[in-house]
């Protein structure tokens, strides 16, 4: 049974971060606007430790988000069983407000493939990706949150257009969604098509998280211009305009910055925490 309690814990509509272990004093004693932290799934699987004991303080002051990255929802083979039961022992563990996946495959038989691979929008894959979310929600007795892909490609076969793939996911099996803004910013100028456009026909209604983040630039083989997810950098103007644009229509939602790698000294990702928050002012 999915809890869907009034008492069930909640994240803030305002800004939140990655958290890394070397901001744990800075958290604790100079937070600014943050109110809330997301942590990967997989980085808190073992049974204690200080990893455990630093969350456990945190969870005293900040809402958190647990995200995974393991799972492999789009993939075609069955979800691994060991890994959710791991997963089903944290979420029981911490009680988070919210945990989130991605619209990705991982796996290959016996191997895990340490990318997010996207995967064609069909009839048949809409059908894995349903089962494989109605089974983790229906282990984990919570909702999960779906996270649109940062895409370099897009497959002849498919028929589904990615927000309708993603509403047709909502109303199968009653999942909400995570929108990744950088990730549609990517997509959109690797693809070539308007990010706005792409918002304006997203499910908003269904949004329980807002993400943003920092990417690479490059430029393909025909000198067009080519950006790779990093989260390894500030987020650029662009990407924050179309943040302003995406909460102009939902309302103020929870917005997570992303930086996973070359991470900053906390007044730079505090910066950066700033600057959601002054998006989220800016729409009331």
């Amino acid at each position: 049974m999915l809890d869907t309690s009034p008492h069930a814990p909640h994240l803030p509509p305002a800004p939140g971060v990655g958290y890394k272990p070397q901001h744990f004093s800075d958290l604790m004693e100079r937070p600014g606007c943050v109110e809330w932290l997301e942590v990967h799934a997989e980085n808190y699987m073992g049974d204690g430790g200080r990893p455990h004991a630093q969350l456990r303080a945190l969870q005293d002051c900040f809402a958190l988000s647990v995200h995974g990255v393991g799972l492999s929802i789009g993939g075609i083979q069955p979800l691994d069983k060991a890994h959710l039961a791991r997963l089903k022992t944290l979420l029981d563990r911490t009680n988070p407000a919210s945990f989130s996946e991605h619209l990705a495959w991982s796996t290959h038989g016996a191997e895990f493939l340490n990318d997010l691979l996207p995967l064609p929008y069909t009839n048949e894959t809409l059908a894995h990706v349903a089962d494989h979310i109605n089974e983790v929600q229906e282990v984990i007795g919570r909702q999960m949150l779906l996270e649109n892909p940062s895409s370099y490609l897009a497959f002849d076969e498919s028929t589904w257009r990615e927000t309708d793939f993603l509403a047709e996911l909502v109303k199968r099996t009653g999942c909400g969604l995570l929108l990744d803004v950088n990730n549609v910013f990517i997509s959109a100028t690797n693809l070539g098509y308007t990010p706005k456009d792409y918002i304006d026909s997203y499910p908003l209604a269904a949004v329980g998280e807002i993400h943003v983040g920092g990417h690479d630039e490059d430029a393909d083989d025909h000198g067009a211009p080519l950006l790779i997810d990093s989260h390894s950098k500030p987020v650029v103007d662009p990407v924050w305009d179309l943040l302003t644009y995406t909460i102009s229509k939902t309302g103020p939602r929870p917005v997570l910055v992303e930086w996973d790698n070359d991470v900053p000294d906390w007044p730079i990702l505090l910066a950066e925490a700033e600057r959601a928050a002054q998006a989220l002012e800016s729409v009331g």
